[in-house]
């Protein structure tokens, strides 16, 4: 990891999972420099913070993740996008990676996975 240098903006509408993600990225050393609840104000904050990571819930209202990651990876193509998801299956997955996320963090969440999936992404 890059303490205190990589930036991460975490896009969720459950503020259990923010507050989990936060606290678990902050503890290993990463910047939390923003926090979305939906799609819409997570590529605004994205383009506007231009963070290294982005934390991205494929369900949320307004636009979804995979339409979110559509933009982003458009607008921001240097980010790493780490899709955050209960929906293991295979199409969810496929279409995430297709779309240009480097990754997928699956709910409910296991922190050595979280951060071995992050560790991975930006080294």
């Amino acid at each position: 990891m890059h303490p205190s240098r990589t930036t991460v903006l975490i896009v969720d509408d459950n503020e259990i999972i923010r507050l989990t993600l936060r606290s678990l990225l902050r503890s290993s050393g990463l910047e939390v420099i923003g926090e979305a609840t939906d799609g819409v104000k997570g590529v605004a904050m994205a383009v506007q913070l231009r963070p290294d990571l982005i934390c991205l819930d494929v369900l949320m209202p307004k636009m979804s993740g995979l339409e979110a990651l559509a933009v982003i990876r458009t607008d921001l193509p240097s980010a790493k996008v780490l899709m955050v998801t209960g929906q293991a299956d295979r199409e969810t997955i496929e279409t995430a990676i297709g779309k240009g996320a480097h990754g997928i963090i699956l709910k409910p969440f296991r922190q050595s996975q979280i951060l071995d999936t992050i560790k991975r992404v930006l080294d």
